[in-house]
């Protein structure tokens, strides 16, 4: 619509649309046909959608495609809200409208009393004006509290007083959402928030296309594509979604976590605040780090002591990912370092802004939200670090440790400290940089790297660690063959009734 700008009359915009240079369709038309030659150029449909391109994505596609409302339905943290507001890139650039009008009128075919009788007096003269493609996308997230007049509209008796109109009068009205998002897309995220004498109000505009504000006989014929989200896990306790909305609703589409540990990074990546800018100093994450703050998430997925039912948002790693870096700044600027590099043990220090991510059940409640994300972050490092070190030997450093010897190391230590002590131990240097560290880098990230291999070492429980980072000899008993007993044996040996019992 490059040509938009010379077009600021009704008869202009009518010349336009029967040249074809304007196109004049209903919104759902003209999501399909956007849709259609993004796929035509194989242009990217959904940017910063990150793990549904072989499940969610192509049932979205054949929604549009459709012409259908749709829901979609799934748990916290799925990118349900980022899905819908992308929809506004399949929009139009810019939309006719008529100037001032609240509901975004048509000029071409008016719908409210007002600009119908401008159209109606001033004809092909009449100005118009054109609406860019971000205000046509509203969205509400539904509360117990909204009302019918919210959505779709009220008498306004103060508009009635300063007009001097009746209150029968079409031109009292106030619009609510849904009128104001006429020709446009309309969202109403957790949809199942909504009272059930609300959803009630949404049968006519989902069915027949038009929405009826209370107290006019006038039905106004709204064109919008409509769009839902929804945890169905919630339904039970904070309300549900009535069958016949349900069933008005074209498309049902289920999302859900990443599928593997490399799209859920990818995700982190993406929304993390990791490449901080400032006085600070330069930050460098290293792989290792990145996919044990992802692992936590996969492991508190699937641990029993989790309410799977409340889902265990992208937000936990997203979240710890950068409280791992900001514990790493802090160290970096005590120890005057240019660059901060986090370890795995900075992962403890994000605790914070783990156990505020998941809903645990009974067994959960009992041990402790704190524990149980320290046992969380314990196996993620144990799966991680047997990926890294199953091909590397490690007896060395396990036996050196077995000797008696131990390796005080702490969070807040430098990364020059660190290496002097690990040197005392023989071969741990190197088993560090055979992870991928390169020969030259830097003495942070080699600290790093040989901070994952011990934690590593300690999460598979080949050696032992203390609460203040000292690393020693694992505390696993060691099983000691039992003693056959001889036939001249005469040590007694205590039963049930007290009495003694000899071997015989």
């Amino acid at each position: 619509m490059s040509n938009s700008q010379a077009i600021s009359t009704l008869g202009a915009l009518r010349r336009a649309v029967a040249s074809g240079a304007v196109p004049h369709r209903s919104v759902h038309q003209e999501v399909r046909d956007n849709l259609i030659l993004k796929l035509r150029a194989g242009d990217p449909l959904f940017p910063g959608i990150v793990g549904y391109d072989d499940t969610v994505v192509p049932q979205l596609v054949n929604a549009l495609l459709s012409q259908h409302n749709f829901i979609l339905l799934g748990l916290r943290g799925q990118a349900k809200t980022r899905l819908l507001r992308a929809l506004v890139t399949l929009l139009d650039e810019r939309l006719p409208v008529m100037p001032g009008c609240e509901i975004n009128d048509d000029p071409l075919a008016p719908i409210c009393g007002a600009c119908k009788a401008r159209v109606a007096a001033t004809a092909d003269d009449t100005p118009i004006a054109w609406l860019g493609r971000e205000a046509r996308y509203i969205e509400k997230l539904a509360t117990p509290d909204v009302t019918i007049a919210d959505m779709v509209g009220d008498i306004d008796p103060i508009k009635a007083a300063k007009a001097g109109l009746q209150l029968s009068s079409e031109l009292t009205m106030h619009y609510g959402l849904l009128p104001r998002a006429n020709r446009g897309i309309f969202a109403i995220n957790e949809l199942p928030d909504l009272a059930g004498k609300i959803q009630v109000g949404l049968f006519n505009i989902l069915q027949e296309g038009d929405v009826q504000i209370k107290g006019y006989p006038i039905r106004l014929p709204l064109d919008l594509l409509m769009a839902f989200t929804a945890n169905p896990e919630d339904y039970t306790a904070r309300g549900k979604i009535i069958t016949p909305l349900k069933d008005r609703i074209g498309s049902e589409i289920r999302t859900h976590y990443p599928a593997g540990r490399a799209e859920g990074m990818a995700i982190t990546r993406q929304e993390a605040w990791l490449l901080r800018e400032g006085a600070g100093p330069r930050t460098e994450v290293p792989a290792f780090v990145s996919e044990v703050v992802e692992e936590i998430a996969f492991q508190a997925r699937q641990d029993r002591r989790i309410d799977k039912r409340s889902g265990v948002s992208q937000r936990l790693p997203i979240s710890a990912i950068e409280n791992v870096v900001s514990n790493a700044e802090r160290r970096a600027l005590a120890a005057g370092e240019d660059v901060a590099v986090p370890r795995v043990t900075d992962v403890y220090a994000a605790l914070p802004s783990i156990t505020g991510k998941f809903e645990m059940e009974y067994e959960g409640e009992l041990k402790g939200a704190e524990a149980i994300g320290r046992e969380l972050i314990r196996a993620a490092v144990a799966t991680i670090a047997d990926g890294y070190l199953a091909h590397l030997q490690t007896r060395q450093i396990i036996e050196w440790f077995d000797l008696g010897g131990s390796l005080q190391l702490g969070d807040t230590m430098s990364a020059a400290d660190v290496l002097t002590h690990a040197r005392e131990v023989q071969g741990l240097v190197e088993l560090a940089q055979a992870t991928g560290i390169p020969d030259t880098a830097s003495p942070q990230l080699l600290a790093s790297g040989i901070d994952f291999v011990l934690e590593g070492l300690y999460a598979m429980k080949k050696i032992g660690r203390s609460e203040d980072g000292g690393y020693h000899a694992s505390e696993a008993p060691v099983r000691r063959p039992q003693r056959e007993p001889s036939f001249d044996d005469d040590t007694p040996m205590p039963t049930g009734g007290g009495k003694k019992k000899y071997y015989n």
